[in-house]
């Protein structure tokens, strides 16, 4: 089953990439869209937390660190599967998730892949550029083990991230309008993007940490880098991922069962 789903995939870039390159506008574009809009971004970031000594008991170093994550996040989530899973409620309203029943190979598998976007992966290389000046302000010995450390932890947000998007898209094989679901979490990112998980409190904390768990994404890879991740906090961070797993199996699964073809 793996080897047949990595033909896919190989096959889905390809058609992806070949697609593109017919319009070589359509594929450099987004290289001068989505590098336009990484450095508004970070001039913003840069008004906001130049006027900020401390969030808590992090620093400059460690926001940076904190933004550099975030956006390296998003980065991967642009050029990978953004696209795709964002397409889930119109191939549902217009009945084109058909076709993707009907074919031999699985249907969220081929709607994750087949956007590929490589005009974000210069997102990629400029987070990581912010990364590594975080690393530099902190001035803090970058050994292998905090470098595994960090990418396990970064790995494993990425599936976090993508989790809450399908959780969030599945919501059209129940119900036909989930315009408010997408501003709940559009409101979500964009207040984590700027406060790190250990700004929140009460019930905030509830609802970033378990709820729409936005807030542990670049904060768990933070706190493995600058050794705050103790094993309780890192026993929760998987443990939110295992719970938003099932969540996501059980709500496309059954979502599937309900949907009814919009040409029928």
């Amino acid at each position: 089953m793996n080897k047949k789903n990595m033909r896919v995939l190989r096959e889905l870039f390809y058609l992806r990439m070949h697609g593109l390159m017919v319009f070589r506008l359509d594929f450099l574009a987004p290289f001068f869209v989505d590098g336009s809009l990484f450095v508004i971004q970070l001039l913003a970031f840069g008004v906001v937390y130049g006027h900020v000594d401390a969030i808590g008991s992090w620093g400059r170093g460690e926001m940076i660190l904190y933004i550099g994550t975030f956006s390296l996040l998003n980065a991967i989530n642009m050029t990978i599967y953004f696209f795709g899973v964002n397409s889930i409620p119109y191939k549902v309203r217009s009945g084109e998730l058909d076709l993707y029943l009907s074919k031999p190979v699985s249907p969220l598998f081929r709607l994750t892949f087949e956007n590929i976007s490589p005009g974000s992966v210069p997102l990629i290389l400029m987070s990581l550029c912010i990364v590594a000046y975080g690393v530099s302000t902190l001035r803090m010995p970058l050994t292998l083990p905090v470098v595994i450390s960090y990418g396990f932890w970064v790995l494993v947000m990425i599936v976090l991230y993508y989790e809450l998007e399908v959780v969030i898209r599945s919501v059209s094989l129940y119900m036909v309008s989930m315009a408010r679901l997408e501003q709940i979490e559009e409101a979500g990112l964009e207040l984590c993007m700027k406060l790190p998980g250990i700004a929140f409190y009460g019930v905030y904390k509830v609802i970033f940490y378990l709820i729409l768990p936005y807030g542990i994404m670049a904060t768990l890879p933070v706190q493995s880098m600058i050794g705050e991740m103790n094993l309780q906090t890192a026993a929760f961070g998987i443990g939110v991922v295992a719970l938003f797993s099932a969540v996501t199996a059980v709500l496309w699964t059954q979502g599937l069962k309900h949907y009814n073809s919009a040409s029928s």
